[in-house]
């Protein structure tokens, strides 16, 4: 298997589950409270490390408790840490989760030290990249510091799949450098300008996607499946029925077990199967990382 480097944001998650989300200036009781670790590059480094990835991790965090905690908990699970920086005089990164009954959420994130990376960050792991068969990122971390990182791995002949969240445009030169980009319908629609609501109107936001440089492009459709596109094929990847929970973690968890498949050699449709599989066992449980699946969970 290939190495993983997850570069992106460590949060914890303090999350209220309550029968519906308040409305503008609404208070809403009868809530149960709940604490996870989070973040969407902690969430998706964990959900490859927790399938079997070989997966070292870039993160800030703050010098806190919280920061101590979640680097504690990512070493159990066999994360290489060695490269997670603690940002002097800032916190940690922390999410407010508010999750309804139907287990959709609403979040609010205070980045924290997420967003303290820089450019020596970014240039520290050029070693670690010699040794790299992917790079996984995410937009919670600056921008600036995410299209760097996308332009250096191109250089150095590194694949770089994009999970383009939350939402936000992105330069056409970074689209150009990736292997593999990720947008779900809101985010594809920020990308493309195209409205995502089915796999006719996920083909057009991908070919938009193909035709700025992407390689590899997949459009996640939540209970209809994953969309792909590329030069030579295109397809919709059927997801797994199932009774929601909480979809909090769906994405990253379909995100670093995509990154798992492709490294062990898997077929990009067949990651794309493992990956929806993956994802509809998190969003039965409680939780972001607590909800991701082992190996051994997954059965196609």
């Amino acid at each position: 298997m290939g190495k993983i480097l997850v570069v992106g944001s460590s949060n914890t998650d303090m999350v209220i589950k309550a029968p519906e989300l308040p409305r503008p200036g609404e208070t809403v009781l009868g809530g149960e409270f709940f604490s996870f670790a989070g973040g969407k590059g902690a969430n998706q480094a964990v959900a490859a490390a927790k399938l079997g990835g070989d997966v070292i991790f870039l993160a800030k965090v703050g010098d806190d408790e919280l920061g101590k905690n979640a680097i504690q908990s990512f070493q159990k699970l066999g994360i290489d840490t060695s490269l997670i920086r603690s940002a002097k005089g800032l916190h940690s990164g922390v999410a407010l989760i508010l999750i309804d009954g139907n287990g959709e959420n609403s979040i609010s994130v205070a980045s924290g030290a997420n967003n303290s990376f820089t450019l020596a960050d970014i240039d520290s792991i050029d070693e670690v990249l010699g040794q790299t068969e992917f790079v996984l990122v995410q937009l919670e971390i600056p921008i600036p510091m995410v299209e760097y990182l996308v332009e250096k791995c191109s250089e150095k002949g590194v694949k770089v799949i994009l999970n383009p969240a939350p939402a936000a445009k992105l330069s056409l030169s970074c689209l150009a450098a990736l292997n593999i980009i990720t947008p779900n319908e809101t985010e594809a629609e920020m990308l493309t300008g195209v409205k995502v609501s089915d796999e006719k109107s996920a083909e057009k936001a991908a070919h938009v996607l193909l035709e700025s440089g992407v390689e590899n492009v997949i459009i996640t459709l939540g209970a209809k499946g994953s969309f792909f596109l590329n030069r030579v094929e295109k397809g919709l990847v059927p997801a797994f029925s199932v009774q929601a929970l909480d979809t909090t973690a769906a994405g990253d968890t379909f995100n670093g077990a995509l990154a798992v498949a492709l490294a062990e050699g898997q077929s990009l449709k067949d990651s794309i199967l493992f990956a929806n599989r993956a994802a509809s066992i998190s969003v039965t449980r409680m939780g972001a990382q607590d909800s991701q699946p082992f190996r051994h969970e997954i059965i196609l």
